[in-house]
């Protein structure tokens, strides 16, 4: 008796294979990244505050906004300079720890390794970034707050008159601006260098000594444009508050707040560019 093979007798098994099928629980939508933005920034602020060397930054600006006002207002010999003017002397100072804190949110990460864990669990690399650009601000808007407060204080301990309270809150609203956009060119630098040393030391050069040496050299128009030298000029404390470099016929702080924050959106937005561009390592 000869038997078949059902393999034989059926050479086609009737077997569905779902090759195209793909089940909805796999696909992400935007709605879907949207919704983890707030985890996003929780993980942001609980790496911010890991960093001991944001914790320094804290301090240290506390300590800088205050020495600076006292040592000014102790030395002051005319009685015309108020506090309600030398509390926002320290800021550009302040400003520089806001941009080295944006450098470091980014590339703590990037040269630790961590970073291809972050978007390995969070693909969507616009939420990482939405969320370090909010948290940044957010932290320039401190330090920036601290700074004032500290400053204001010392120049008080140091003996001056408080002066004009009304223009307080203008001068501190255009400073929180200046802090808070120097935090965020300092994350687009650090997403474009990805080195802390590097990108440290190149926005230092440029802001002490690049636009210090060569700026007095330089037109007007060309001046108007310096990143620095237009963000020096948001902050607001009156007739003895002088920029580094000085420009016959200055802008409007409007478009001196345009300028500085076209800065920062340039630079974040190559950097985000380069963050979808490159391999995570």
């Amino acid at each position: 008796m000869t038997t078949t093979s059902p393999l034989l007798t059926d050479p086609t098994p009737h077997l569905t294979i779902p090759w195209t099928t793909v089940s909805a629980s796999a696909l992400r939508s935007r709605r879907d990244d949207v919704r983890t933005v707030p985890a996003a920034l929780k993980s942001e602020w609980i790496k911010l505050t890991s960093l001991r060397a944001n914790k320094a930054i804290l301090a240290l600006t506390a300590v800088i906004g205050g020495l600076i006002a006292w040592a000014l207002a102790s030395s002051e010999t005319q009685s015309s300079v108020s506090a309600s003017e030398l509390f926002i002397f320290p800021l550009p100072l302040v400003a520089m720890l806001a941009t080295v804190t944006g450098i470091l949110m980014f590339t703590s990460e990037a040269q630790h390794g961590t970073l291809a864990v972050a978007l390995t669990a969070r693909p969507s690399r616009w939420v990482i970034v939405t969320a370090k650009a909010t948290m940044v601000t957010t932290v320039g808007l401190v330090l920036g707050a601290i700074a004032m407060i500290a400053g204001f204080g010392g120049a008080v301990l140091g003996g001056v008159d408080v002066g004009n309270g009304s223009a307080i809150a203008s001068r501190a609203a255009w400073a929180l601006l200046y802090i808070s956009l120097a935090g965020v060119i300092g994350l687009g630098v650090g997403m474009i260098a990805r080195n802390s040393a590097g990108a440290i030391t190149g926005l230092l050069m440029w802001s002490f000594v690049i636009e210090s040496l060569f700026a007095p050299a330089l037109p007007d128009g060309v001046v108007h444009f310096l990143p620095f030298s237009a963000g020096y000029r948001l902050l607001d404390a009156g007739p003895t508050f002088k920029p580094p470099v000085a420009i016959a016929h200055e802008l409007a702080r409007p478009q001196y707040a345009l300028i500085f924050g076209g800065y920062a959106l340039v630079s974040l937005a190559i950097g985000t560019l380069l963050l979808y561009r490159r391999d995570t390592n």
